[in-house]
């Protein structure tokens, strides 16, 4: 099976990455006058979290770091002496199911570490980075191979803490869980909405759980469906070691079914990384990271625009229901999508609705907001789609993303297929695009500025690197 189109978002050909850096700011005479803001202070220690990449012993995985440089995200043009910025290997645990009891659902191989009271088992951390990054702009990339790769546990500190931003992207071009798997590394946190996981017959879906700290965390993992939620096979919540990492199989949690479910994970003690893996046996595998959070109204940006099929998935974590008006905003405008004009989404309850190929040719974004005459209830939302038919088909998800008030960084820009997707719901915007040298050559950066019309969507090829 010719697997050279795998990826939704951009072709894995080229080895060589660059990062793209966007900052926002209003058109000329928009902007109101503000009063002084506060002193900021520069970040001193910036933390990043990397889920264990694959279980597939084909699996090919990408990491590219960086920091960007002054003006364009922080940092300065030479890092300190007393600047680092490293990902290494967690003390990756790997918990044995006990007739599905722990809530892991992973088992352990053979000979893979040593037994603990708790019926774990753990792989000491290794002492050499996988990635390190030695100044701003300019970014660094590493590879690794196959099943064993660990969760990585990061921190950057001094000038290259700073914006620092890192990307995974793995590999996998054969079997059920094929596919071409991107997810940014996120900061630690201790709430994270996830619409848009499974618990279908046909699914393999698990949360990735990663503590960065020196203490354990103690983490709670809830699954709500279309009635609300699912009863938990457990009580005590799910322990996550100091520097550990347990990947948890959403449906050793319960033993209720369903096809669509939102996963809310809180952490009672402690913080940790969070992420859902979705495989399907027919569809492929992606990462869903968490969607930005609650609110009224919100943006789900870069649906392609040969989606053959695009499913909404949303949650109303508040007590009021939400009554939902869904848009397109594409190149030429924003249009109401025939079929799927709105979702009502009940308090405490998953609701979806199929938009099919809503984008018909034409890539953009979802735009969700309260109906006409509705209160604004705060909702979480997701979308997953699919690109393909047949063997070639593949799953992605695109979760509702906070806005950029200021600049943002977006790691792992390939030479060929990568799409930045740019949406202004709001008003006229304009926006600078920066691309940073390659991890391979490129001796320079190169910008681009396009222009933002209100409620619509652009694309952006960002510059190749050489």
């Amino acid at each position: 099976m010719n697997r050279t189109t795998l990826s939704l978002l951009a072709a894995v050909t080229s080895l060589a990455a660059v990062t793209g850096y966007a900052s926002l700011t209003a058109p000329d005479g928009g902007a109101a006058p503000q009063a002084a803001a506060p002193a900021r202070l520069p970040v001193e220690r910036s933390s990043l979290l990397c889920p264990a990449p694959a279980t597939s012993d084909i699996a090919e995985t990408v990491y590219t770091s960086i920091t960007p440089q002054s003006g364009t995200g922080g940092g300065s043009a030479a890092a300190s002496t007393a600047s680092a910025a490293e990902l290494s290997p967690s003390a990756t645990t790997l918990r044995r199911p006990a007739d599905g009891a722990d809530g892991s659902g992973a088992e352990a191989k053979d000979g893979e570490g040593e037994a603990g009271k708790d019926g774990s088992t753990r792989k000491s951390p290794s002492a050499k980075p996988v990635v390190t990054l030695e100044q701003p702009g300019k970014p660094v990339g590493a590879k690794v191979s196959g099943s064993a790769a660990p969760a990585l546990i990061g921190t950057a500190t001094g000038a290259l803490a700073p914006g620092w931003t890192a990307q995974q992207t793995t590999t996998v071009s054969a079997g059920d869980g094929r596919g071409v798997l991107g997810v940014s590394c996120t900061a630690p946190d201790t709430d994270f909405w996830f619409p848009g996981a499974s618990l279908a017959k046909d699914r393999q879906d698990y949360v990735h759980l990663t503590n960065p700290d020196e203490t354990g965390a103690l983490v709670d993992v809830e699954l709500y469906g279309k009635d609300g939620a699912l009863k938990s096979a457990l009580s005590d919540g799910i322990q996550v070691p100091a520097g550990g990492s347990v990947p948890v199989l959403l449906s050793t949690l319960t033993t209720d079914t369903a096809e669509e479910v939102t996963v809310h994970v809180t952490t009672r003690t402690g913080r940790v990384g969070a992420a859902v893996r979705g495989a399907g046996d027919e569809t492929g595998s992606d990462w869903l990271q968490a969607s930005a959070d609650p609110s009224g109204t919100l943006v789900l940006p870069g649906v392609p625009a040969d989606a053959t099929s695009v499913r909404l998935v949303a949650f109303a974590p508040g007590d009021d229901d939400a009554e939902l008006k869904v848009r397109l905003a594409s190149a030429t405008g924003t249009i109401n999508p025939a079929g799927a004009e709105s979702l009502r989404v009940k308090s405490g309850m998953t609701a979806s609705i199929d938009m099919k190929d809503v984008t018909r040719g034409e890539a953009g974004s979802i735009l969700l907001g309260p109906a006409e005459g509705a209160p604004a209830a705060p909702v979480v939302a997701a979308l997953q789609v699919t690109r393909g038919k047949g063997e070639t088909q593949e799953i992605a998800y695109i979760p509702a993303t906070a806005p950029v008030t200021e600049r943002a960084t977006a790691a792992d820009n390939r030479a060929e297929g990568s799409v930045l997707s740019l949406t202004a719901p709001g008003g006229t915007a304009r926006v600078k695009v920066t691309a940073s040298p390659g991890t391979e050559g490129a001796p320079r950066p190169s910008r681009r500025t396009p222009s933002r019309a209100a409620r619509r969507w652009r694309s952006v090829r960002p510059s190749r690197p050489d």
